[in-house]
């Protein structure tokens, strides 16, 4: 999933996007108000993060602006004040949660993956499909029981296969939610992440779960869906 980091202290900044990328999450940067709207309002995000105490543009007024204009992206907002009055202004305005530094990261963690849940409709954090269970909490995954060793990167892109399960997600879709703005990689780097899948969630199980549905995208499986038109390789 694809974040916002709106934070203006550098070396918190650089502690957060590390801790968050170690955990599969695509992060972009912004470390001012005006930097964050300008990407805010240019690409589509699961979660924004925002500091409140901001250079140029506060936190708040973003909220506001954001949310007047109709952004409907989960806010997550961190900030150094612990005054009730803040809290209640802040999701007044729109927050969606509320985190008070110090925090720890585990919390953090947690907080935005509630909230990408929450994006989904989702309140269990397990999502099962026929044989397979995919823990969003712990980020982990079995199939017929058996437990699938999967990188970051290959937990990120089952994770939004199976939030959209039974429905195609294009390639663009993939990499606006699952890369950042500085990777460089190239576009059939999301072939190759759908093969390494295959190998470890669909090789010697039954039925294949990846789908491929020609000229258009990928898909998984839905419980009812036999997919015509698509195929698993």
């Amino acid at each position: 999933m694809r974040l916002l980091l709106v934070e203006d202290n550098k070396p918190l900044s650089r502690a957060l996007r590390q801790g968050l990328e170690e955990e599969g999450f695509a992060v972009d940067v912004a470390l001012d108000g005006e930097e964050a709207h300008h990407k805010a309002t240019s690409t589509s995000y699961d979660v924004i993060i925002l500091d409140l105490m901001l250079p140029k543009v506060d936190g708040l007024t973003l909220l506001k602006r954001w949310r007047d204009a109709g952004m409907q992206t989960h806010i997550l907002v961190l900030t150094a004040k612990d005054a009730l009055n803040d809290k209640v202004q802040g999701l007044d305005l729109g927050a969606d949660d509320y985190l008070t530094k110090p925090f720890e990261l585990a919390e953090l963690l947690a907080r935005v993956r509630a909230l990408i849940r929450r994006g989904h409709h989702m309140k269990d954090p397990v999502i099962r499909l026929y044989d397979l269970v995919i823990d969003t909490s712990s980020r982990t995954v079995k199939r017929a029981g058996q437990l699938i060793s999967l990188t970051p990167r290959e937990y990120g892109l089952l994770e939004f296969l199976a939030f959209h399960r039974g429905k195609v997600v294009t390639r663009t879709m993939i990499w606006e939610h699952l890369y950042d703005e500085h990777d460089e990689s190239t576009s059939n780097v999301i072939d190759v992440y759908i093969r390494y899948l295959r190998n470890k969630i669909d090789k010697g199980f039954d039925p294949p779960l990846i789908l491929t549905r020609w000229g258009e995208g990928y898909m998984l499986r839905g419980e009812e869906d036999s997919a015509p038109g698509s195929k698993p390789s």
